[in-house]
């Protein structure tokens, strides 16, 4: 993190290094011509320490000739330029030889052959003194009656060119104060991120109804333009550590989409429409990582979401960049309190090929009582179908709640897999899901990625299930430009023989296309087969244009 003090010292470094490299500059491959020149060839080898070179680097041709008495040459306090054959150019080339005052550029050379203004002459000058002041004061060199007094004289003769150097450096360290005083902030930085998507569908037959036999419609729904906009604050007090706080509002939660609308149970809705806050701003995240040892990251807060940590996949989400249906975008049966909630989390990375996580969350840690009330946030909407009389204990360690740990192993740069484990508590009863994920880029242009899940879900409504889930689909990064990319998918959210009689498939297409760096466009189409496992009802197609603006 910058302080006042490193400002400071970085501003005053900058403007001596700029006014003073044309004065060094000087001295790679002048050649002079008569009694007072000098001829130097291109550096051969420039060793530095800090930002001094070592002036043995540079290999003297013809030695220069000064005569022994000062008072021959002419006062240089009414010249505008000094140029290489005035008296005080060459003393102080000298003397910069002789203890080792040479500064050059980054790529260790000197630039160009020409005279000096005055200030620049005085800060090569200044950078001398220094350098003198050092010596005497360490004793780790004999500095000469005769350099000094040269010394002096170079110094009263630009005296008021100092006095300005000075002066100027202060005026830097003024202004550097004020922007200091005047920056939003000199340790949080802000991100936006808007999510704008008109989006309709409709499906073949008379009308859909949900798992339970229940009529959700008759009719199609309306197209809808849905939004969401999240602005993040990233806050770092020791440059290793982060504070994250997310404000976020959104359009009206599952009901805005079609896919939402007319199969709410499975999954098929749009990912970042089903995410809360809806219609208010809210904080939609609030925790603190910080590093307690090289590779191992700790989370708390008092909102997190666990598919922030598990279930990762470069090829399907995030849902704003890649895949838009919930089901596709994460494992659905790995997540059943898929809300947010408080809780903490482990990152860990022993080695470069091996990464561990650990994710705990409860959904009502906020609450000191258990609740029987028909609603309980933060669990997915199939639970209340499972457990319609479940009942809520609340509180950090109260149900809903869920532990997760995910191993994930990275053999080869293109190749990764993913195993999970999952468990807790949603509506008063135990659930404990198994997970595997992996992603494989073929070359630059093609990769294969697929999920798999298997759980067990006791006491439901329909007995003690075991469901499973999987999903599968290909990508083409950068297909026609560079930065866009098609994915397609399909998967099968929730298979079990005892809700419906059939199992729900859902697809997905998308073309994710870059603007420019702040603006993608990406249109997609949706399609659900036997929507909520039900044989009766006709197949859903519904179409999406999202356009995402991050900045």
């Amino acid at each position: 993190m910058l302080t006042s003090n490193s400002l400071l010292c970085l501003g005053k470094l900058f403007l001596s290094l700029a006014i003073g490299l044309n004065f060094v500059s000087l001295f790679s491959s002048v050649a002079y011509a008569s009694n007072n020149t000098l001829e130097f060839t291109k550096l051969k080898q420039i060793s530095s320490e800090g930002n001094n070179f070592n002036v043995s680097a540079i290999i003297p041709i013809q030695k220069p000739t000064i005569a022994a008495s000062e008072t021959s040459y002419p006062s240089v306090s009414e010249l505008k330029d000094i140029a290489p054959s005035d008296w005080a150019y060459q003393k102080l080339q000298l003397l910069i030889e002789r203890y080792m005052v040479i500064t050059g550029y980054p790529d260790a050379t000197f630039k160009g052959n020409r005279p000096l203004t005055r200030y620049e002459f005085a800060a090569a000058l200044n950078k001398m003194l220094e350098q003198v002041e050092r010596l005497i004061a360490q004793e780790k060199t004999s500095v000469s009656s005769n350099d000094l007094a040269t010394l002096q004289r170079l110094r009263q003769e630009f005296e008021a060119e100092l006095v300005t150097l000075e002066s100027r450096v202060d005026e830097l360290e003024s202004r550097t104060n004020f922007l200091e005083a005047n920056q939003f902030s000199t340790t949080t930085k802000l991100t936006t991120r808007v999510i704008l998507a008109a989006t309709g569908g409709g499906f073949d037959g008379d009308r859909i109804i949900d798992v339970t036999g229940r009529e959700i419609t008759a009719d199609d729904p309306n197209t809808t333009l849905i939004y969401r906009t999240s602005f993040s604050l990233n806050t770092s007090f020791s440059g290793t550590d982060s504070l994250v706080t997310w404000l976020e509002i959104g359009s009206d939660g599952i009901d805005d989409n079609a896919g939402g609308f007319l199969e709410p149970t499975f999954g098929s809705v749009l990912d970042y429409s089903a995410k809360p806050p809806v219609e208010e701003l809210g904080i939609s995240r609030l925790y603190y990582t910080f590093s307690p040892s090289k590779n191992f990251n700790l989370t708390f807060g008092s909102t997190l979401s666990l598919t922030d940590y598990i279930d990762a996949n470069s090829y399907v989400n995030p849902s704003f960049l890649n895949f838009s249906t919930l089901a596709l975008v994460q494992n659905y049966i790995l997540f059943p309190v898929q809300g947010l909630g408080a809780g903490a989390a482990v990152d860990w990375n022993p080695v470069e090929s091996i990464r561990i996580k650990a994710v705990y969350v409860a959904a009502s840690a906020n609450e000191p009582s258990s609740d029987n009330s028909s609603f309980t946030p933060g669990i997915f909407p199939l639970g209340y179908i499972l457990y319609p009389d479940g009942e809520s204990d609340r509180g950090l360690f109260g149900s809903p709640y869920q532990g997760a740990i995910e191993l994930e192993f990275t053999p080869i740069e293109t190749f990764t897999i993913r195993f999970q484990y999952t468990g807790g508590d949603i509506l008063g009863e135990r659930f404990d899901v198994l997970g595997v994920n992996f992603e494989l880029a073929i070359s630059e242009e093609f990769a294969v990625f697929g999920r798999y899940g298997y759980g067990s879900y006791k006491n439901t409504d329909f007995g003690d299930i075991n469901p499973s889930y999987w999903m599968a689909g290909i990508a083409f990064p950068d297909l026609f430009v560079s930065g866009a990319r098609i994915g397609i998918a399909v998967g099968q959210p929730f298979i079990a023989s005892e809700l419906g009689n059939a199992t729900q498939t859902n697809i997905e297409a998308f073309y994710n296309f870059p603007v420019n760096d702040n603006i993608r466009i990406t249109p997609l189409i949706q399609v659900v087969t036997n929507p909520a496992n039900q044989d009766s009802n006709g197949t859903i197609i519904s179409v999406t244009l999202r356009t995402v603006f991050s900045f």
